[in-house]
């Protein structure tokens, strides 16, 4: 009997993948309603996500369209760019767009809705060749019959060309209720300097949009449903607390069906954590991630941890989902979702991002050689800190307070005089991120 090798689902593009494994199927031509053909491949894009491409030709109208639709779940929180477009790179950023991006240019009244045009992958650059292409595309027919609206149009074609010709800065504003877009940063892993990233809680509506609805609103329109029993009625908790649970999930990299553990444990001086841990057999993929096992905290949290010695290394660290992390001396930023949760050590944050920064496509093939250049700089910086010839800073900054760094003392009440904690209270922004602005914390029964 022989066994077929198992592959991920989602491959990355690479130049020794010379038969990478598209799909092809008949399917309908809207243009002309003969039948053409459909070619889907499931790929990755760098530091973004799965996702699958479909490009649709008609060998009897000549009729083609190419389409991007995400791969993976729909993310937890929408998110918002803003980017400002000062310099020609800008204009060759990628940008990728689902369904459900949209996008604004204020300097020029711009606005391209969601759901009004199909995700794709492209650049900055691009959106604007994309909407002029289709303001122009019944000009010949418009100025015969319309002129006057013909005429407005050239005008506005004509502010959309400027933007191209970078005449003055503008800013590129994008949208997405699914949380599937993105824009390059081309300075990684450095802090990009005029863009930014915020994701907000989705209202109830978004939420239909997208077809998501709390378990309160299905089980109100199935009468009958099953819910889950009071867990203070019987020892659930601590049977849970007591054993690994083991569930079917699929890979976060390849998407293939994979196998994760989980383990409720306590932190000394700290809290409960959720400890989930999974390895796919298909593309050897492991990931080990934390959860905090209470809530949000009243505070938000800010550690300062000088790392200049071996045993600074070894420190105990709990780095949630929430909280970013920068090192100052390298000019190193990056959020919470970058590194993700995880319990491990001063070593092992360092570690982490050295392997993440090592899989960034500016290191591999037919990238700009001052990109490869940079990066591998940086990385040379990183091997120093870990091979202790380089001291530098570590600052988490976590606004929901679930995360944690070990004291060296033996008395945690003692000072560390390599550990600077400082509790404060959040912005109104951050509250936002976070989903308490809107949560109703008395009177909840009666609504």
């Amino acid at each position: 009997m022989c066994s077929t090798e198992q592959k991920p689902l989602f491959r990355d593009l690479t130049a020794e993948d010379t038969e990478p494994e598209v799909t092809e199927i008949e399917s309908l031509c809207i243009n002309c309603y003969k039948n053409g053909s459909t070619r889907i491949l499931l790929t990755r894009i760098p530091h973004y996500k799965n996702v699958v491409i479909m490009s649709f030709s008609c060998e009897s109208c000549g009729y083609e369209n190419n389409e991007i639709q995400p791969g993976g779940a729909i993310a937890e929180l929408g998110v918002r760019w803003k980017l400002r477009v000062e310099a020609p790179a800008d204009l060759n950023r990628q940008v990728v767009k689902s369904d459900f991006t949209s996008v604004r240019i204020p300097e020029v009244d711009f606005e391209i809705s969601a759901q009004s045009q199909k995700g794709e992958v492209t650049t900055v650059e691009g959106v604007i060749s994309r909407a002029v292409a289709g303001l122009t595309q019944d000009q010949v027919a418009r100025r015969a019959e319309h002129p006057e609206a013909a005429e407005k149009i050239d005008a506005f074609v004509e502010n959309l060309q400027g933007l191209r010709a970078l005449d003055t800065p503008w800013t590129l504003l994008l949208e997405d209720i699914s949380g599937n877009c993105f824009i390059e940063n081309p300075e990684a892993p450095k802090k990009d300097p005029r863009a930014e990233r915020t994701d907000f809680k989705r209202s109830k509506e978004q939420d239909h949009i997208l077809g998501i609805y709390t378990h309160e609103e299905v089980s109100d329109s199935l009468p009958g449903t099953l819910t889950p029993a009071d867990p203070s009625e019987g020892s659930y908790d601590r049977q849970v607390a007591e054993e690994i649970l083991q569930f079917r999930t699929n890979c976060p990299d390849c998407n293939a069906p994979a196998d994760t553990n989980m383990k409720i444990t306590n932190i000394p001086h700290f809290k409960e954590v959720v400890i989930m841990a999974t390895v796919c057999d298909a593309c050897g993929h492991r990931t080990n991630e934390v959860k905090s096992g209470g809530g949000i905290e009243d505070k938000g949290v800010r550690f300062v941890v000088r790392v200049a010695n071996k045993d600074d290394f070894s420190r105990d660290i709990l780095k949630s989902e929430t909280c970013s992390m920068s090192i100052p001396e390298l000019d190193l930023e990056v959020g919470g979702a970058a590194l993700g949760g995880r319990f491990t050590t001063a070593e092992g944050l360092v570690r982490a991002s050295l392997e993440q920064i090592g899989c960034a496509p500016e290191l591999s093939g037919d990238a700009p050689a001052p990109a490869k250049e940079r990066m591998a700089e940086f990385m040379g910086k990183l091997q120093e800190v870990l091979d202790n010839k380089r001291s530098i800073t570590i600052i988490l900054d976590d606004p929901a307070g679930n995360s944690y760094v070990q004291n060296l003392n033996d008395d945690p009440e003692q000072y560390d005089d390599g550990l600077q904690v400082s509790r404060y209270e959040r912005s109104f922004e951050q509250n936002e991120e976070l989903g308490l602005n809107d949560m109703k914390t008395e009177g909840y029964e009666a609504s």
